[in-house]
């Protein structure tokens, strides 16, 4: 690094970045996004790593399928591309829990991000793995790796140097010589907090770039300065709008940035898609689930489209920097078929012994596996009472005797439900959802299930059954042809289809209230009628020519037995 900017090979290079995540995109279309990248004018890429995804279980390190990183790497490198890394072992990004795993969030003597020597142990031994695999990739070992960053937005979380220099010092113990850096938002008390001495600070911003990098350059007196995150759009929430910002504006901001001969990175370039179960959620005043898409109104659409922002910004870029000088590709084909019937169906009570585990406890007990959990117990006496969930996270459906009572929702700060039991020892189930875990702030430990106990008049219930019902992979249900076409949830649903050809799909579900899709076994994530978000991208990957299987878990009801795939998205309602 010189005083003013960064140096490659000795030579003056500024980094113009784009975040991408390779956790969020399939990986057939990793190389036609980095592409994209290519052509935009980039000449690295943003590369989070998701420590949850890769260790779901302690000791487990997992590289396959979407999380082949190694691979992601290589195709980077392949199109002359650099690679800005940030391992955590904290991300944010919108993601489950913030990338931290359940494992050890669920831990309550842990204390996340801090020089504990409890969570530190586990980030070492997270660390020591990683870099292993990452050690090739290195600049210094002739790898694309140009710099690697220290934590995320530490300042905005916490004040404990010692936990940064541990992590800074076990980086280079590891064998990175890269340049090290922070990120934190442009504000002089996180840029204090989260800086770590001899580690170079940048910062995260979507605009009043001059003020912006006079706080970064109050707390980074010399050397290059960065916007380690350009907010060019952002993320949406169950119930709220779809958020964009106007491309002239964005790539206005952009400009100045660049102007000031400031390194950039672009969050996100390409934003992709919250698979399965894994987007995260935000904690304030209340509880905040995030959608399944996210777009995040970045200048590559979720299904790789290049829109106004990608063509105002890449004009902006070739001002500073260079741009390839080929035409920009045709958007991708797309495939519609409506009317799809899903004619057979399983119940969810059915399915979940075989889907999960069941264990015995005479009281509630929390779950760290995500996804959905049945709670079974007994309401002593017939007739009115109200039913009581001291603490639950974070949806929780109630049925007695295998009907529907009712719903409570963390979000709305629900926890008593007037109910009737029609005879003693009525059963009680319920069904709690995980709806994601918090990624950002001091509630990052994110219990799920039932936290405390469940009372009926103010008395506790005991005797409980919890079993675990894990959604990534239903081949062992087996369905039967569903008696109605309305389905009386929570219920799998299962129907076929037949397509001339594989191309990239929308999948809407009119008349469905609440659940999850897969189509061919793979997780398209969750859908809501609340919205904003309507249907649910599907990669071109995932559709084959000739037959076709699709799945949806509806958790609430439906009106139909029938959905749609789409040549269009429909995020929402839009709001700048």
């Amino acid at each position: 690094m010189a005083d003013d900017g960064f140096l490659l090979d000795g030579a003056p290079f500024r980094i113009i970045a784009g975040a991408m995540h390779y956790f969020r995109i399939h990986p057939g279309q990793w190389a036609d996004r980095i592409d994209k990248a290519r052509l935009l004018g980039l000449n690295a890429i943003d590369v989070y790593v998701p420590w949850n995804a890769h260790q779901p279980s302690r000791g487990v390190f997992d590289l396959e399928g979407i999380l082949d990183l190694p691979r992601y790497l290589d195709l980077i490198a392949a199109a002359g591309l650099r690679v800005v890394l940030r391992p955590g072992p904290y991300i944010c990004a919108e993601w489950d829990g913030g990338g931290l795993p359940a494992w050890l969030t669920s831990d309550p003597g842990v204390r996340l991000r801090s020089s504990d020597p409890v969570y530190l142990t586990a980030v070492d031994e997270w660390f020591d793995r990683l870099m292993q695999v990452l050690a090739p990739y290195l600049a210094g070992n002739g790898g694309p790796i140009i710099a690697v960053q220290v934590e995320n937005e530490f300042g905005a979380y916490g004040d404990d140097p010692a936990y940064l220099r541990h992590l800074a010092d076990g980086l280079r113990r590891r064998g990175v010589t890269e340049p090290l850096f922070t990120c934190d938002q442009a504000n002089d008390e996180m840029l204090k907090r989260g800086g770590c001495e001899g580690v170079l600070r940048t910062a995260s911003f979507g605009g009043n770039v001059d003020r912006a990098l006079e706080a970064l350059r109050r707390h980074q007196p010399s050397g290059p300065l960065m916007c380690a995150e350009f907010w060019n759009g952002w993320f949406d929430h169950w119930g709220g709008p779809h958020h964009v910002r106007d491309p002239r504006n964005a790539a206005d901001d952009l400009g100045r940035l660049l102007a000031t001969g400031a390194s950039v990175s672009l969050y996100m370039f390409h934003g992709g898609t919250n698979f399965g179960t894994t987007s995260g959620a935000n904690l304030k005043h209340a509880y905040e689930p995030t959608v399944t898409s996210y777009d995040y109104d970045a200048p590559l659409s979720e299904n790789g489209a290049v829109t106004p922002k990608y063509r105002m910004m890449r004009e902006v870029i070739a001002t500073y920097g260079a741009v390839p000088d080929e035409p920009l590709p045709e958007p991708a084909p797309t495939v519609e078929h409506r009317g799809i019937v899903l004619g057979e169906a399983v119940h969810l009570f059915d399915a979940a012994p075989v889907l999960g585990t069941t264990i015995t406890t005479d009281t509630p007990v929390r779950t760290e596996s995500g996804g959905l959990v049945l709670y079974r117990s007994e309401v002593p006496a017939a007739g009115p009472a109200v039913l009581t969930l001291t603490s639950y996270a974070d949806r929780a459906q109630v049925f007695l005797d295998g009907a529907a009572a009712g719903t409570l929702e963390r979000e709305k700060h629900e926890h008593a439900l007037p109910i009737v039991a029609a005879r003693p020892a009525a059963e009680l189930t319920l069904l709690v959802e995980d709806m994601g875990r918090v990624n950002y702030g001091p509630g990052l430990a994110d219990p799920k299930g039932l936290l405390g106990p469940v009372t009926v008049n103010g008395v506790p219930l005991t005797g409980w059954t919890r079993t675990s019902v894990p959604l990534h992979d239903l081949a062992a249900l087996e369905y039967a042809p569903a008696a109605a076409r309305a389905t009386a949830g929570p219920a799998f649903r299962r129907g076929e289809f037949t397509l001339g050809a594989a191309a990239d799909s929308f999948l809407a579900l009119p008349g469905w209230e609440k659940g999850l899709a897969w189509i061919n076994g793979f997780p398209l994530g969750r859908y809501w009628a609340r919205g904003p978000q309507r249907t649910l991208y599907v990669p071109a990957p995932v559709l084959r020519a000739g037959r076709n299987e699709i799945v949806v878990l509806e958790l609430q009801a439906s009106t139909t037995d029938t959905v749609d795939l789409l040549a269009e998205p429909d995020l929402g309602t839009v709001t700048d």
